[in-house]
């Protein structure tokens, strides 16, 4: 079920997907949303109950200002505070979100009892040149129709943005699951070296990757799996995107890791 809370006047929405078992904190992708566990809180059943937030600025969470790790993270530490899970759980981020899940582990780790790392790497660095995100620059925010907003976004950009499409609060219209320029910056925030927070938790780990992704290279997941104690290494044939291209191995590698906890 979808809920929220409140931070600072701002909307923090989330998936809480209920069930009696052990609750899993799960952190999106950028340009993503809390729905993108859907399959894998079905695929993990009544042993976890999969809590997932709409981080700052992503579907039907409010915008926020800053886009920067401390921001990201204290959201998360709201939601867990708002629902009272005060004792340590596993928590599980993919790209954008597995970059604030090791923050928040190395920030808060009393609140974290395992970390599953999802194609997120330490090493990153963007190019001068034009970028593969570039494109983000030319989206509309709004339109007043679904079909306006969708041609706007052009036949490259429209599959990837129609399940997240909204209606405006004021119902003039429709909206992208997130404002291209939050997009921007928050890309633009993740840029530089992560190896001190990824190796100050020392809670179990896996890294699950994608083998052919470009975001984690293999020497990069090779040194952060051999240089952090207790981290567990699940390789799936595919690139960045390989939670949504092979999801049965990707809910496979996250349930076993689980299973030994």
């Amino acid at each position: 079920m979808r809920h929220e809370l409140k931070i600072d006047d701002r909307t923090l929405s989330y998936l809480d997907f209920g069930g009696p078992g052990r609750p899993l904190l799960a952190l999106h992708g950028g340009m993503s949303e809390a729905a993108a566990f859907t399959g894998l809180a079905a695929a993990l059943g009544d042993g976890w109950r999969v809590i997932a937030p709409d981080q700052r600025g992503h579907g039907s969470s409010d915008r926020a200002a800053d886009h920067h790790r401390a921001g990201y993270v204290a959201d998360a530490v709201a939601l867990l505070d708002h629902l009272g899970l005060d004792g340590p759980l596993p928590l599980l981020g993919y790209s954008l979100g597995g970059l604030n899940a090791y923050h928040l582990a190395a920030a808060h780790p009393e609140r974290v009892s395992a970390l599953i790392g999802v194609d997120a790497t330490v090493e990153i660095h963007l190019p001068a040149g034009p970028n593969w995100f570039d494109f983000l620059a030319g989206l509309t925010y709004t339109a007043p129709t679904r079909e306006e907003l969708l041609a706007a976004a052009g036949p490259a950009a429209a599959p990837f943005v129609a399940d997240g499409l909204r209606p405006l609060a004021d119902g003039s219209g429709w909206r992208l699951p997130y404002h291209p320029q939050d997009m921007l910056d928050s890309i633009r925030a993740c840029e530089g070296d992560h190896w001190d927070t990824w190796l100050a938790s020392t809670c179990p780990a896996l890294l699950v990757h994608g083998t052919r992704s470009q975001a984690l290279t293999q020497d990069v997941a090779d040194a952060m799996t051999a240089r952090r104690p207790g981290t567990a290494y699940a390789p799936l044939d595919g690139d960045h995107f390989v939670p949504f291209t092979d999801p049965e191995g990707f809910h496979e590698a996250v349930g076993k890791f689980l299973a030994t906890l």
